[in-house]
């Protein structure tokens, strides 16, 4: 495992500020989420164009279960 990796891991085992680590894990996968929407629709949140390839249908909110504890995540579709 990476150096970086193995940091988180320790963070997460250690508990040491853990209400940190859910809230850096919760921005991380919201992110990619995004990112992902992203490539489907093939423009950013918020924006309109003429060049989309197709249009979200709001968001849900999922809980998600980790080393680090629960973290919610507002899942947009």
């Amino acid at each position: 495992m990476t150096d970086a990796k193995m940091a988180l891991l320790e963070l997460v085992e250690q508990e040491a500020d853990a209400d940190l680590v859910r809230e850096m894990l919760a921005f991380a996968a919201e992110r990619m989420m995004d990112l992902e929407i992203e490539a489907k629709t093939g423009v950013p949140v918020g924006t309109r164009s003429p060049d989309r390839l197709n249009h979200r249908n709001g968001d849900r909110d999922r809980n998600w279960d980790t080393r680090a504890g629960r973290i919610e995540l507002a899942v947009r579709s």
